[in-house]
Protein backbone atom coordinates (compact mmCIF):
# COMPACT_ATOMS: atom_id res chain seq x y z
CA UNK A 1 0.00 0.00 0.00
CA UNK A 2 1.16 3.66 -0.37
CA UNK A 3 1.27 6.45 1.51
CA UNK A 4 -1.43 9.28 1.01
CA UNK A 5 -1.07 12.49 2.95
CA UNK A 6 -4.09 14.20 3.56
CA UNK A 7 -6.28 16.98 5.83
CA UNK A 8 -7.43 15.27 8.73
CA UNK A 9 -11.32 14.09 9.01
CA UNK A 10 -12.69 15.18 12.80
CA UNK A 11 -13.60 11.76 13.35
CA UNK A 12 -9.93 10.84 12.81
CA UNK A 13 -8.67 13.87 15.39
CA UNK A 14 -8.69 11.97 18.71
CA UNK A 15 -6.08 8.99 16.69
CA UNK A 16 -4.38 12.02 15.64
CA UNK A 17 -4.00 13.37 18.58
CA UNK A 18 -2.73 10.06 20.83
CA UNK A 19 -0.19 9.25 17.86
CA UNK A 20 0.77 12.84 19.07
CA UNK A 21 0.71 12.25 22.35
CA UNK A 22 2.10 9.25 22.44
CA UNK A 23 5.62 9.93 20.38
CA UNK A 24 5.81 12.90 22.57
CA UNK A 25 5.88 10.94 25.81
CA UNK A 26 7.62 7.93 24.51
CA UNK A 27 10.64 9.92 23.06
CA UNK A 28 10.97 11.84 25.98
CA UNK A 29 10.56 14.89 24.66
CA UNK A 30 8.00 16.54 27.94
CA UNK A 31 10.15 17.46 30.92
CA UNK A 32 7.04 16.33 33.42
CA UNK A 33 6.06 13.15 30.79
CA UNK A 34 2.62 11.87 31.47
CA UNK A 35 1.33 14.78 33.80
CA UNK A 36 3.43 17.56 31.14
CA UNK A 37 0.67 20.81 30.66
CA UNK A 38 1.58 20.21 26.91
CA UNK A 39 -0.14 17.27 26.94
CA UNK A 40 -3.57 18.86 26.25
CA UNK A 41 -2.49 21.11 23.68
CA UNK A 42 -0.66 17.80 21.44
CA UNK A 43 -4.05 16.24 22.20
CA UNK A 44 -6.44 19.05 20.96
CA UNK A 45 -6.49 18.34 17.25
CA UNK A 46 -9.80 19.73 16.94
CA UNK A 47 -8.43 23.30 18.40
CA UNK A 48 -5.28 22.88 15.81
CA UNK A 49 -7.74 22.52 13.39
CA UNK A 50 -9.86 25.38 13.24
CA UNK A 51 -6.91 27.58 13.29
CA UNK A 52 -4.86 25.84 10.76
CA UNK A 53 -4.50 22.63 8.53
CA UNK A 54 -3.76 19.15 10.02
CA UNK A 55 -2.88 16.62 7.60
CA UNK A 56 -2.18 12.91 8.23
CA UNK A 57 -0.14 10.02 6.43
CA UNK A 58 -2.60 7.30 5.92
CA UNK A 59 -2.19 3.30 4.75
CA UNK A 60 -5.55 2.44 3.83
CA UNK A 61 -7.24 3.60 6.83
CA UNK A 62 -4.43 3.51 9.08
CA UNK A 63 -3.06 6.93 10.44
CA UNK A 64 0.66 6.67 10.62
CA UNK A 65 1.38 9.87 11.94
CA UNK A 66 0.39 13.79 11.49
CA UNK A 67 1.38 17.47 11.36
CA UNK A 68 0.01 21.02 11.73
CA UNK A 69 0.84 23.22 8.87
CA UNK A 70 0.40 26.92 9.50
CA UNK A 71 0.09 28.95 6.09
CA UNK A 72 0.08 32.15 7.48
CA UNK A 73 0.42 33.45 11.56
CA UNK A 74 -2.51 33.46 14.14
CA UNK A 75 -2.71 31.52 17.06
CA UNK A 76 -0.82 28.22 16.05
CA UNK A 77 2.36 30.25 14.86
CA UNK A 78 5.19 30.60 17.37
CA UNK A 79 7.87 31.84 15.19
CA UNK A 80 6.11 32.44 11.90
CA UNK A 81 6.88 35.77 10.31
CA UNK A 82 5.07 37.87 7.71
CA UNK A 83 5.71 35.80 4.80
CA UNK A 84 6.25 32.31 6.52
CA UNK A 85 4.60 29.67 6.81
CA UNK A 86 5.11 27.10 10.22
CA UNK A 87 5.47 23.11 10.38
CA UNK A 88 4.27 22.07 14.13
CA UNK A 89 3.77 18.98 16.16
CA UNK A 90 5.24 16.55 13.62
CA UNK A 91 4.40 13.06 14.92
CA UNK A 92 4.83 9.55 13.17
CA UNK A 93 4.21 6.39 14.81
CA UNK A 94 6.99 4.20 16.02
CA UNK A 95 5.59 1.49 14.46
CA UNK A 96 5.50 3.33 10.87
CA UNK A 97 8.83 4.69 11.28
CA UNK A 98 11.34 4.60 8.72
CA UNK A 99 8.64 4.33 5.83
CA UNK A 100 8.75 7.75 4.55
CA UNK A 101 6.32 9.50 6.38
CA UNK A 102 7.43 11.88 8.09
CA UNK A 103 9.08 12.77 4.95
CA UNK A 104 5.80 12.66 3.01
CA UNK A 105 4.14 15.44 5.78
CA UNK A 106 6.56 18.07 5.30
CA UNK A 107 6.98 17.79 2.14
CA UNK A 108 2.90 18.18 1.59
CA UNK A 109 3.66 21.00 4.11
CA UNK A 110 6.28 22.66 1.61
CA UNK A 111 4.21 21.92 -1.34
CA UNK A 112 1.07 23.83 0.96
CA UNK A 113 3.43 26.80 1.48
CA UNK A 114 4.72 27.05 -2.31
CA UNK A 115 0.93 26.92 -2.84
CA UNK A 116 0.29 29.80 -0.14
CA UNK A 117 0.57 33.48 -2.14
CA UNK A 118 3.32 35.73 -0.52
CA UNK A 119 4.92 32.73 1.35
CA UNK A 120 8.75 33.24 0.88
CA UNK A 121 9.17 30.34 3.53
CA UNK A 122 8.58 27.64 5.87
CA UNK A 123 10.12 27.29 9.51
CA UNK A 124 9.90 24.91 11.95
CA UNK A 125 11.03 24.53 15.92
CA UNK A 126 12.25 21.41 16.71
CA UNK A 127 13.70 19.88 20.40
CA UNK A 128 17.71 19.67 20.35
CA UNK A 129 17.86 15.49 20.80
CA UNK A 130 15.25 15.01 17.54
CA UNK A 131 18.03 14.01 15.46
CA UNK A 132 16.26 12.04 13.09
CA UNK A 133 13.77 14.95 12.70
CA UNK A 134 17.01 17.28 12.19
CA UNK A 135 18.23 15.15 9.23
CA UNK A 136 15.25 14.83 7.48
CA UNK A 137 14.67 18.56 7.66
CA UNK A 138 18.23 18.94 6.34
CA UNK A 139 17.43 16.32 3.82
CA UNK A 140 14.95 18.15 2.37
CA UNK A 141 16.82 20.95 2.09
CA UNK A 142 16.08 23.22 5.46
CA UNK A 143 18.93 25.19 7.11
CA UNK A 144 19.62 26.09 10.92
CA UNK A 145 18.66 29.74 12.03
CA UNK A 146 20.13 29.71 15.22
CA UNK A 147 19.61 33.38 15.77
CA UNK A 148 15.43 32.31 15.98
CA UNK A 149 16.02 29.52 18.53
CA UNK A 150 14.10 30.14 21.38
CA UNK A 151 12.82 29.00 25.05
CA UNK A 152 8.70 28.65 24.69
CA UNK A 153 8.98 27.97 28.82
CA UNK A 154 11.03 30.86 30.11
CA UNK A 155 11.14 29.73 33.02
CA UNK A 156 12.43 26.61 32.78
CA UNK A 157 16.40 26.95 31.53
CA UNK A 158 16.68 23.34 29.41
CA UNK A 159 13.70 23.67 27.22
CA UNK A 160 15.95 25.01 24.50
CA UNK A 161 14.37 24.89 20.57
CA UNK A 162 16.14 24.68 17.54
CA UNK A 163 14.93 26.67 14.54
CA UNK A 164 15.27 25.64 10.73
CA UNK A 165 14.02 27.36 7.90
CA UNK A 166 13.37 26.20 4.04
CA UNK A 167 13.07 29.18 1.81
CA UNK A 168 10.97 28.75 -1.44
CA UNK A 169 11.74 28.38 -4.81
CA UNK A 170 15.13 26.19 -4.02
CA UNK A 171 14.01 22.85 -4.78
CA UNK A 172 16.93 20.91 -3.09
Amino acid sequence: MDIVIRPARPEEYPGVGEITVRTYVGDGLLDYGESDPYLGELRDVAKRAAAAEVLVAVEGERILGGVTFVPRGGPMADIARPGEAEIRMLAVAREARGRGAGTALVGACVDRARATGGCARVVLSTQRTMRAAHRLYERLGFTRTPERDWNPVPHLDDIFLLTYELTLGHTP
